[in-house]
């Protein structure tokens, strides 16, 4: 298992921002912001799946074909490999808490699909 996240880790992204708020081994919990009227990539990962809860604001989530909301309270679940996006559509922020698990866990296992920022 590897991982290169930092507890504490911030990052500003074009759609908001995230925080790594915990690491262990085969995990990493994140928490993530995005802004009213953004989303991130359609993308998707090789070496890790996530579980992502709404603590705040309305998630519209792509998974696969499928396209639904996530209120506060309610959980995702992304297997790995699968193609998936979230985006914003209210006008507050829009805050979830993603678990990642797997063998490697960083930044650069994300394949993006399709992007807003023109990022690859």
């Amino acid at each position: 298992m590897s991982t290169n996240y930092v507890a504490g880790q911030r990052d500003e992204r074009p759609w908001g921002d995230w925080e790594i708020i915990a690491v262990g081994d085969g995990y990493a919990v994140k928490r993530i912001v995005v802004r009213p009227g953004q989303r991130l990539s359609l993308q998707r990962h090789a070496f890790r799946a996530e579980h992502w809860v709404v603590v705040g604001g309305l998630a519209r989530v792509t998974q696969g074909k499928a396209i639904f909301s996530v209120q506060p309270g309610e959980h995702v679940v992304i297997s790995r490999g699968d193609a998936h996006r979230v985006e914003n559509p209210g006008t507050g922020d829009l805050v979830f808490i993603e678990v990642q698990h797997g063998e490697r866990l960083d930044e650069n296992d994300i394949e993006r699909l399709q992007d807003d920022y023109g990022r690859q």
